[in-house]
């Protein structure tokens, strides 16, 4: 049966893994975390599409019919190369800046994301469509992916660093904000908390998870497998990926 790849730069793409497993519950997955390299979002387009390469490679030795760019940079940076280059199908993260434009009820859209994202022609095109009917607030989640990566989602030093990207987006009236990075979602609990009530916190990877479910059966890759689960892997240490994945 097939086997499901999926991959991040680090653990946060188990967020987007997560909803996968709540549509496609009965997959053999293969999620590999690149925390030797992590965070993506300072390093260059190049960087990221040559590790997305090596990643993919490492997905195919171990039977991957698929693969999910859970990760928002590598996206940006790299998914058009690897479909170019590989014969399998790719699902990758959208930013969500449609849904957050349909939503917003004053106008204001604010989006959290890495400094790579924000500044990727695919985010700037999307962006673009919809500049003119809504404003869109920008903040990179500055120390967010090290936050995560250290399973600090609820100290005060937590609360103190998401704030610093937070509070600017409220400040400037967004009542919608869009989390442009995979390991974002872990640190809603916290965001929530700080955010007045009634502000709009959008996932994209309900719609990812939806999408894969789509070109899986486009593709005609079985699914169901005999032997469903997770494998865990990691190119440095893997204390963090399991225990997030013991949360999720």
């Amino acid at each position: 049966m097939a086997v499901i790849g999926v991959f991040d730069s680090g653990s946060g793409g188990l967020s987007v893994l997560r909803e996968i497993r709540k549509i496609l519950p009965d997959e053999r997955y293969i999620y590999f975390s690149d925390n030797a390299y992590c965070p993506y979002g300072e390093k260059t387009a190049e960087f990221v599409t040559a590790r997305s390469r090596a990643v993919t490679d490492l997905l195919l030795s171990k039977g991957a019919a698929a693969v999910v760019v859970a990760c928002n940079t590598a996206t940006a940076a790299a998914i058009a190369t690897l479909r170019a280059e590989y014969d399998i199908p790719f699902v990758g993260m959208e930013p969500a800046v449609k849904p957050a434009a349909s939503g917003t009820r004053n106008g204001v859209v604010g989006v959290l994301a890495t400094a790579g994202t924000l500044k990727a022609a695919k985010y700037l095109n999307i962006k673009g469509q919809y500049a003119d009917a809504v404003r869109i607030e920008e903040r990179v989640g500055k120390g967010f992916v090290e936050l995560v990566e250290s399973m600090d989602l609820d100290s005060p030093h937590a609360e103190s660093v998401v704030r610093g990207s937070l509070q600017p987006l409220l400040d400037a009236g967004a009542d919608t904000i869009v989390l442009g990075c995979t390991h974002y979602p872990f640190l809603l609990p916290l965001m929530r908390r700080i955010a007045p009530g009634g502000i709009r916190f959008i996932d994209p990877a309900p719609a990812v998870a939806r999408r894969l479910a789509d070109v899986l059966g486009m593709a005609g890759i079985p699914l169901k497998d005999s032997a469903p689960g997770v494998e865990l892997l990691a190119s440095g240490p893997d204390t963090t990926l399991k225990k997030l994945f013991t949360i999720l």
